[in-house]
């Protein structure tokens, strides 16, 4: 039975894309909070060169391609993207581009480059403005009415797009003003890109150049370690949790990396996250069956994350049933060695004293 029971699951979940993570890459990544946040800039600025920004279009045709939900090869827009049907329009790459001369009075009329952190904040400078590891293509309205508007979540809507993204006043912490909620399905990446861009550029984010953290709209909280308010970080790490590491963003991150020289470490290493700005997310409290992750998966070295706000019990089997590891994990020290298993796929489940959950695992 049991045997059944994960066969089925392995069918349901389907193979992930490996991240190709260099050898040795984040070797240097040893300490914890904010000198592991300023070992991490160093990492992701080395190797860094800007590509220009008429660059970043081309960049699109393989970093930003969908081959993940309708697999048409159209520009994969994440203010656009039905993920659970047909797109209601598309984008064929380098085609109806909104710096072509065209306008963007509605949805469908052309497509952009859109700045997840928004540039007039760091007055257009370089390279903030070309880093593809912020910088998507979107539809030139629904980016027009985004604004420089910081994420959150909206209750009421005063805007809505095709796909469901909303403007509206924010809902979530401290932040009572006008915000850009997009589906879901995106607000993982959209997350883990804000938080690349607080490492990569924390030397910058106090610059008298920059526009004032003080600005209404803008997020920064001016300094140089914590980056964001912290009703911002709480709600990007609420995100990160909620939508984890897809196949797309694998996809993106290593196609980044050969486009300009670096990589997004919150895809590659999601537990950086907490073990960065811990101090500023230890109250958030998160449930068993939609809060606890596994990082990385798939694991690179011989020993994975656990995380969750719980002491848990971590069990990896083998595809036919057979239990390989038990451990008890608590969540002051989540790290599992996984030395004794193989490279291959596994199931892991992880239970509390009152329910469980199943999840594939991949040793590299």
């Amino acid at each position: 039975m049991l045997k059944n029971i994960f066969s089925i699951l392995l069918l349901l979940v389907g193979i992930h894309i490996h991240a190709q993570i260099p050898s040795g890459y984040y070797n240097s990544a040893t300490g914890s909070g904010y000198t592991l946040k300023s070992q991490l800039k160093t990492i992701i600025s080395n190797g860094h060169e800007d590509q220009g920004y008429g660059a970043l279009y081309n960049a699109y045709v393989t970093s930003d391609n969908d081959t993940f939900y309708e697999n048409d090869n159209t520009v994969l827009d994440m203010y656009s993207e039905n993920p659970t049907g047909t797109d209601s329009y598309n984008y064929n790459h380098n085609d109806r581009n909104c710096g072509s001369g065209l306008n963007y009075d509605s949805e469908n009329d052309c497509y952009n480059r859109e700045h997840i952190f928004p540039q007039g904040f760091f007055d257009k400078q370089l390279p903030m403005r070309t880093d593809i590891h912020h910088v998507v293509p979107s539809d030139g309205y629904v980016n027009s009415r985004r604004s420089n508007y910081p994420f959150g979540e909206v209750s009421n809507a005063t805007w809505t797009s095709n796909n469901g993204s909303k403007v509206g006043q924010n809902t979530y912490g401290s932040y009572s003003g006008v915000v850009f909620e997009p589906i879901d399905e995106f607000k993982g990446d959209i997350a883990r890109m804000l938080l690349y861009f607080a490492v990569r550029y924390e030397d910058d984010v106090t610059s008298n150049t920059w526009d004032s953290h003080t600005t209404t709209n803008n997020p920064l909280n001016g300094t140089n370690d914590q980056v964001y308010e912290t009703w911002y970080l709480q709600l990007l790490y609420k995100w990160h949790n909620e939508d984890e590491v897809s196949d797309r963003e694998i996809l993106r991150n290593n196609e980044a990396y050969d486009f300009q020289g670096n990589r997004n470490p919150f895809i590659d290493h999601p537990e950086y996250v907490q073990n960065i700005w811990d101090t500023v997310l230890s109250e958030t409290n998160y449930s068993l069956d939609k809060k606890t992750s596994i990082y990385p998966n798939p694991a690179t070295e011989n020993y994975i994350y656990v995380r969750s706000n719980e002491k848990v019990t971590v069990k990896i089997f083998s595809l036919l049933g057979k239990k390989l590891i038990q451990n008890i994990i608590e969540p002051s020290n989540n790290k599992m060695d996984v030395s004794i298993i193989k490279s291959g796929v596994y199931i892991i489940k992880i239970s509390n004293n009152s329910s469980s959950i199943t999840r594939k695992f991949i040793k590299k």
